[in-house]
């Protein structure tokens, strides 16, 4: 089983953002494999099971050829269904030691907003814990406020297993992340600023540099 990082950029496809571009979730996701990141998260909030499942069925061959581990957002069975390495939990989703019932073999991360939710999820013994939003973000309605890097810091402080910052993070905020010791999810950084998905690999390609000093 692939194991994460301790820094890298962990890209993140969110199907909801690609929608309004146009841009196709898989081409978008070749676009950002080719730029070498550490990990990958399909985001199909909009979608489906079947639709969702599909995406995931198809990501997860591209993922494995690169040694880049794919995880599906929240869901555990499609996670399973379709051989993904992991799946990220939310607050409101399964606990880490159901979940690791019904996906013994799959990798387990977990969104924290608060220092009790990291604590608690630290306790539930997860692959990886995620932080955030460190800074404010556009590409989650209904996001938690901001936590900065001191929830970060504390997170890599306190944990044997890697931490994922997530939330606002551009090229310079990546840096810091990178120098408070976690992986760098990104979302709307990778987007491009046109239909090209050669700016896609670019941008991807300078993030994971930026976020592996």
């Amino acid at each position: 089983m692939s194991r994460l990082p301790a820094r890298g950029l962990y890209a993140i496809v969110d199907v909801g953002s690609l929608a309004p571009r146009g841009i196709d979730p898989l081409a978008f996701a070749d676009a950002v494999l080719a730029g070498g990141p550490v990990a990958m998260q399909l985001r199909a909030k909009g979608l489906g099971a079947a639709e969702t499942l599909g995406l995931l069925c198809a990501l997860a061959p591209r993922c494995r050829e690169r040694g880049v581990p794919l995880f599906a957002n929240d869901r555990v069975d499609l996670a399973v269904l379709a051989g993904a390495t992991g799946v990220h939990l939310g607050q409101t989703d399964l606990p880490v030691a159901l979940a690791r019932r019904v996906a013994p073999a799959c990798l387990i991360g977990v969104s924290t907003h608060t220092e009790a939710q990291l604590e608690a999820a630290l306790d539930a013994r997860p692959d990886y814990v995620a932080v955030g939003p460190v800074f404010a973000t556009a590409t989650k309605r209904d996001a938690e406020p901001t936590v900065g890097l001191t929830l970060v810091r504390r997170a890599v402080a306190a944990s044997s297993v890697p931490v994922v910052a997530i939330g606002g993070l551009d090229e310079g905020r990546a840096a810091e992340v990178a120098r408070a010791g976690a992986l760098v999810a990104v979302i709307g950084a990778l987007l491009p600023t046109s239909t090209a998905l050669t700016e896609v690999t670019e941008r991807a390609r300078h993030l994971q540099r930026v976020a592996s000093p």
